[in-house]
């Protein structure tokens, strides 16, 4: 296993030998990573190398047909898991927002905390005022997602999610479906909540981003791991042939 490891720092995810097949054939295999406590692991390679997949199987959205995923210590892998109990320790934002149409932006945040979590409902709504107010938007509180641009929806979906109060955030391509000028936005919130520490793993082609919030680059391709490195060096200098064709792509 690859490790850059944080010094004193708690292991919050462990990934072990984990393997994904659809329909036979090889998607993920023999994944081994750990994400530490506050760290930043930002998920690189080409399309269809299995990024997307590999955040849906930490979150249950996926079945593995081998290896293991553990949360604190605990195994996900067990059949008892209650995954709707894991899922508000491990919050995922999608790049398609996901907000429900017909409810209003506090709406859609306040359904989680109070539905699943049965938290107090004044409690959560201080929270998420002050969760929109960080990110620009207290005043769209009650409007609905078809008022809000593509840049504001995913902030909405950013906030919901903190609302559940998780452990660790995964964010599948958030900017992939907004115009550039949305762009920006939504990344400077994730650079915010990686100065605050919160625990995250990314998947992203935004390579000037991802060079700036990361603190582990893992490059993947064709579901396999070919590097771990921190961004200086994986960008300045990457270590397989393939990782120097991909940035070559991206002209980095």
């Amino acid at each position: 296993m690859i490790i850059i490891s944080k010094m004193n720092n708690e292991v919050l995810l462990e990934i072990k030998g984990l393997h994904k097949e659809y329909e036979n054939k090889k998607v993920l295999n023999n994944i081994d990573l750990e994400i530490h406590k506050g760290e930043v692991v930002v998920i690189l390679g080409p399309s269809g190398c299995g990024k997307s997949t590999l955040l849906r199987c930490l979150n249950g959205l996926e079945p593995i047909q081998g290896g293991d995923i553990k949360l604190s210590g605990k195994s996900l892998t067990d059949k008892n898991v209650n995954w709707q109990e894991v899922r508000q320790k491990i919050g995922m934002v999608f790049q398609n927002y996901e907000l429900f149409p017909h409810m209003t932006v506090i709406e859609n945040i306040l359904l989680g905390p109070t539905k699943v979590q049965k938290r107090d409902k004044n409690e959560v709504l201080e929270q998420a005022k002050q969760l929109l107010d960080r990110v620009g938007l207290l005043d769209r509180m009650d409007s609905y997602p078809r008022q809000l641009s593509g840049g504001q929806k995913q902030r909405i979906a950013i906030v919901r999610a903190l609302c559940m109060n998780p452990e660790v955030m995964l964010f599948d391509e958030v900017t992939a479906s907004l115009d550039p000028e949305m762009v920006r936005e939504v990344l400077d919130v994730m650079l915010e909540l990686a100065k605050q520490g919160m625990t995250m793993a990314i998947v992203t082609h935004e390579m000037n981003f991802a060079h700036a919030v990361a603190d582990k680059i893992v490059f993947l391709d064709s579901g396999n791991i070919c590097e771990v490195a921190s961004p200086e060096e994986f960008f300045k200098n990457p270590k397989t042939e393939r990782a120097q064709h991909f940035l070559n792509i991206f002209e980095y």
